[in-house]
């Protein structure tokens, strides 16, 4: 169901909006993480740790759906915030078009690259081809990656997330059963790990996609819908090649700091493929609610409710505040029973490393989770090019100070120390520029 953001108490709406969005998110990290899990108990350490490795690989082609995700989806807000619907539908066929032909080109690039990029990770030899197998497997799927993408981004911006949540939690637990099936059963290996998601990834593209054309067929306007504007693209690109570019230069970051851990061993390297996927968890929650702030600043925005922008800045703060300290008080009390989740008979450094990094990372999440209400509203409100420099800025400081510290105290735990302060520094930027940014509102 369609739901306008721009009427009703604003924290009861952002609440209500975005703890399914919350929940989607939750499931589809369980995509991830029950490929490492089933890799890690299943398969072995080693499977475990390709898994990891080519996790930072897939990053990059989630960065360009995520991308395409935020420009559609903001631009469809503003749009249906304003009630130009016969602009918000051209919109949404043109985002499907434009992001099959991306996809295209990347399924190209990836097949050619995956190998070399492995490589350039200091990949170790023991896991190269299995990271490799996962990688090819992944590659193929990426059309259902894309088009899920967009149709859940359109679902957001129609205020309707609890569409995409259902989907996901079907999809995902399905796929932890095919996942078991395909390893255990098959002896499919690493790749029955990766068929899996490519199957339950696939089912949910069709039912959503399928479902959000026939929900726009319903919306009645005057004339014919162009299926393909330039002007549209345009505005969707402005918003969405930020976006990529941000998670493109991030995913490039995490497979630079990748390398620098893989020169302390494949335990470390499984410890940390196991602790990371937690930390994602938290991470890209608060990230997907951001997003649903960015869909209701777009709302607003487009309705000139400025003042419902402030406010729903406040109730995003309190929303994400509210998840962050059940995450932290699990990680720091019971981390190694979350890492135990991934591995038969974990070995003790691999476990070492999974646990400091889950001890040192999650007290910030109070800290990043501020930051991404705040770029939440950036984006929703076309700020691009503030949101990029505070990113940019957290990504510079991880990398750098990942190689600096690990070599300072010859440790991988300097590399797990540069998390916190990039967290922080770019908190402040953000927050600084939502501030900058903030319209004043005129009395009624």
């Amino acid at each position: 169901m369609n739901k306008d953001l721009t009427v009703g108490n604003p924290g009861k709406i952002l609440w209500a909006f975005c703890l399914p969005m919350f929940g989607s998110i939750v499931f589809q990290q369980l995509y991830n993480i029950a490929d490492s899990l089933v890799a890690g108990r299943f398969i072995g350490e080693n499977a475990l740790a390709a898994v990891g490795n080519s996790y930072n690989i897939t990053l990059i082609f989630i960065a360009f759906a995520f991308g395409c995700n935020i420009g559609s989806s903001v631009i469809v807000s503003q749009l249906f915030g304003a009630k130009n619907y016969k602009a918000m539908k051209s919109s949404v066929y043109t985002a499907l078009i434009a992001s099959g032909v991306l996809c295209a080109i990347l399924m190209i690039a990836g097949l050619l690259s995956c190998d070399a990029l492995l490589r350039l990770m200091k990949t170790q030899e023991e896991i190269m081809a299995d990271s490799s197998l996962y990688l090819d497997i992944y590659i193929w799927g990426l059309p259902f990656l894309f088009f899920y993408n967009i149709a859940t981004g359109i679902f957001s911006a129609l205020g309707d997330s609890r569409t995409p949540f259902l989907f996901l939690a079907f999809s995902s637990t399905a796929n932890i059963l095919i996942d078991i099936l395909f390893v255990e059963t098959c002896s499919m290996g690493i790749a029955g790990v990766a068929w899996a998601t490519f199957l339950c990834q696939g089912v949910s593209c069709l039912l959503s996609v399928t479902l959000i054309l026939k929900r726009l067929s319903r919306i009645k306007v005057n004339g014919a819908v162009p299926f393909f504007s330039w002007q549209l693209l345009g505005k969707i690109a402005a918003i969405a090649v930020p976006s990529i570019l941000q998670q493109s230069f991030i995913s490039v970051g995490n497979m630079m700091i990748q390398g620098c851990i893989n020169s302390f061993g494949v335990s470390v390297a499984a410890g940390y493929s196991a602790a990371v996927k937690l930390n994602n968890l938290v991470i890209t929650s608060f990230t997907t609610i951001g997003n649903g702030i960015s869909n209701y600043t777009a709302q607003n925005l487009g309705a000139s409710q400025y003042g419902r922008i402030k406010d729903g800045f406040r109730a995003g703060l309190k929303l994400v505040w509210c998840l962050c300290a059940p995450f932290c008080i699990l990680y720091i009390a019971f981390g190694r029973q979350f890492l135990l989740l991934f591995m038969e008979q974990g070995s003790s450094a691999a476990l070492a490393a999974g646990r400091q990094f889950l001890w040192i990372l999650s007290p910030f999440y109070f800290v990043v989770s501020a930051k991404l209400v705040a770029d939440g509203i950036l984006r929703g409100e076309g700020a691009m090019r503030e949101f990029m420099i505070a990113t940019f800025t957290d990504l510079f400081l991880r990398v750098a100070l990942s190689f600096a510290l690990s070599s300072w105290m010859g440790s991988y735990i300097g590399i797990w120390c540069s998390w916190p302060i990039g967290w922080t520094i770019a908190t402040v930027l953000s927050i600084l520029f939502y501030r900058k940014k903030a319209r004043p509102v005129t009395p009624a």
